[in-house]
């Protein structure tokens, strides 16, 4: 076991989208040893799958760039190690960007890139779906198929010492396992302290929502200066306890309440939360409020990891053909369901599914909770699913004619169609996935 007293983990991004400061903030004020940056989701990894297919030099996340460009100068000066799933759907032509962008800053850094997540050439079509219980087969062209691997998949190059390690789909909390293990030198077969530091990834995993994004609703949980929203770090000892925190002078709060609810974000069953690298109970985690902005994290076990690894396998469905239009004044929605009468008159025999009528102001997010009778303005919106681009577009295209062709007084049309990238998921043997690294120097 490791004489390390506490190694500082620090949660950069939460997701593909997420802001660059935070991770800056970390690296450069927040005397971190790791920076994670966890930017994938379901989605988000189908998406850069058909990237790659477009250019095979493609494929990573679209603010690796701009991220690496910022972070680098300072990693390398303060011995920060980075680990992050950036790589997404090429994690070797991510890294090969850092590498890129250390030599035009003239920097001497060493990058792994994880790969073994794509099981597309394992996948038959015949497997059952986890979601539906129907076939992979009948959802349509299947376009990528990402594994979900684990802390095991990023050791390696942690002992190979690299300084930045971009892999493709891991699992959120491993990116946290793996330097805990790495540093401590636990092994798979403490299945308590592996699942104490599942919690700890799953409570950084979403970086800016244990420190109040996600959590403010401005009435009853007010949280000061989203503007500057600080992400958070953790401060993790041998036995597996934690606090969590934040650089001072950022925004946001660490509390009970953030804590308690990032805790329970996406957990179905907090007995036997399922992760490539254990099956973590959560139901004995214990949290205290110990200091201004700092929560303790102590508890949490864990059994067994899985035999089976999830795998996330995206699908061509289709195009999803959008149009809006605005209605104001008087008899506003009246005059929007008017419209939406309309198009779905003329397009409802070309579209084999019905076509959706939402009227926003009135009823969108809450179908029929809304009476609509004070709303002085109405956007209305009709979308739907088509098999081709062309039909899809009709939607719009329709949507558009209301301006002389409909009600009066409408306006502010937009229209868009949209190729749709479906998600289901399967499990498949752990056996039959071999994750490996390969090392980039500058």
């Amino acid at each position: 076991m490791s004489n390390l007293k506490k190694i500082r983990i620090g949660a950069g991004a939460g997701f593909s989208g997420d802001r660059l400061e935070p991770a800056e903030i970390l690296a450069s004020q927040g005397e971190i040893d790791y920076l994670i940056l966890e930017c994938l989701a379901e989605r988000t990894i189908a998406l850069a799958q058909k990237r790659k297919l477009s250019d095979p030099n493609k494929g990573y996340d679209p603010l690796l760039e701009r991220r690496m460009k910022k972070l680098l100068p300072i990693i390398a000066e303060k011995g920060i190690k980075v680990i992050s799933n950036m790589g997404a759907a090429n994690a070797p032509a991510a890294a090969a960007k850092i590498i890129e962008i250390a030599i035009r800053k003239n920097l001497k850094i060493k990058v792994a890139a994880v790969t073994g997540d794509d099981v597309l050439s394992l996948i038959t079509g015949e497997e059952i779906t986890l979601e539906s219980g129907k076939p992979l087969s009948s959802f349509g062209k299947i376009v990528s198929a990402n594994a979900y691997l684990g802390a095991d998949s990023i050791l390696p190059a942690l002992n190979a010492g690299a300084e930045v390690i971009i892999t493709g789909r891991v699992a959120d909390p491993s990116l946290v396992v793996a330097p805990l293990m790495h540093s401590y030198g636990w092994t798979y077969s403490d299945t308590e302290l592996i699942g104490k530091a599942t919690v700890i990834g799953h409570l950084l995993e979403c970086a800016g929502q244990v420190t109040g994004g996600y959590f403010a609703d401005g009435v009853k949980k007010i949280v000061p200066n989203l503007e500057i929203l600080g992400h958070p770090y953790a401060d993790i000892f041998p036995d597996g306890t934690a606090v969590i925190g934040k650089v001072e002078g950022t925004g946001g709060i660490i509390s009970l309440a953030t804590v308690k609810e990032q805790l329970l974000y996406e957990v179905l069953n907090p007995f036997a939360y399922l992760t490539p690298d254990v099956s973590a109970d959560f139901t004995t985690v214990s949290l205290k409020q110990i200091g201004h902005e700092k929560v303790q994290v102590t508890g949490g076990n864990g059994s067994t990891k899985p035999e089976k690894l999830k795998v996330s396998v995206g699908y061509q469905g289709g195009f999803m053909g959008e149009g809006e239009i605005l209605y104001a004044g008087a008899f506003a929605l009246e005059r929007a369901k008017m419209a939406g009468e309309i198009v779905e008159k003329r397009l409802q025999e070309h579209f084999t599914e019905p076509l959706r009528i939402d009227y926003i102001g009135s009823n969108a997010a809450h179908a029929g909770l809304g009476d609509g009778n004070s709303s002085y303005e109405i956007r209305l919106r009709v979308s739907g699913l088509a098999k081709t681009a062309e039909i899809a577009a009709w939607i719009g295209e329709e949507v558009e004619a209301l301006y002389t062709n409909g009600p009066s007084g409408g306006g502010g049309v937009r229209k868009s169609v949209t190729e749709i990238i479906g998600i289901q998921s399967i499990l498949i043997d752990r056996e039959s996935i071999h994750s490996s690294f390969s090392i980039f120097e500058s």
